[in-house]
């Protein structure tokens, strides 16, 4: 067993499920989306992103795109949380919680895209 192909795919299924467990709710309130959730998710992926950059292949490329994807579209969710809940005058408003959520729905989709590819990878390897 490769330890280091562990790690990785460690890192790219939990993006997945923390990203998936803050998207689950209603998509316009907040108490279903804990803040700390979405933290972890940004760490997470952000790991799991620094992890992909040391493949060279084609497919760590779409890896490494995929992670990218995910960190942007996890960063921006976190801003407007942080916009909204300090800055803006309406505060975390029911167009700021779907804002959030929708960023992070892309996230989701990009993490899903990424353990796709990496179920495919791990199929076509041979002993």
């Amino acid at each position: 067993m490769n330890a280091e192909k562990v790690v990785f795919g460690f890192f790219i299924v939990l993006a997945l499920t923390l990203n998936f467990g803050f998207f689950l709710g209603d998509i316009d309130s907040l108490a279903h989306h804990n803040v700390y959730e979405l933290f972890a998710a940004l760490v997470v992926s952000l790991i799991a992103t620094v992890l992909k950059f040391g493949d060279r292949t084609h497919l760590g490329a779409i890896f490494l795109a995929t992670s990218l994807v995910a960190d942007l579209q996890l960063i921006i969710a976190a801003f407007i949380w942080g916009y909204a809940a300090h800055v803006s005058a309406a505060g975390l408003d029911e167009e700021a919680a779907v804002a959030i959520v929708s960023f992070s729905g892309g996230a989701l989709l990009a993490n899903i895209v990424s353990v796709v590819l990496l179920v495919a990878e791990t199929m076509t390897v041979r002993r």
